[in-house]
């Protein structure tokens, strides 16, 4: 059973990271572009521009938890 819950504990780390946001984000990314490619609309812009837009969020909050802004 430990195995079990250090395998586990490793794909969390290596899947999930540092910030549950940007994998909850990059879900959520993942998912729009499948709907949009659903829906017959060309999807190949909108992976890039997601995120271009987590990692500036990401950035902006570890800028302010720094002290810095």
């Amino acid at each position: 059973m430990r195995a079990l819950r250090a395998f586990a504990a490793f794909w969390y780390d290596f899947v999930v990271g540092d910030d549950w946001r940007i994998f909850a984000g990059v879900v959520v990314a993942l998912g729009a572009t499948a709907a949009l490619a659903r829906a017959g609309v060309p999807a190949w812009w909108f992976p890039p521009g997601a995120a271009v837009l987590l990692l500036g969020w990401s950035l902006a909050r570890a800028v302010r938890g720094s002290g810095r802004g």
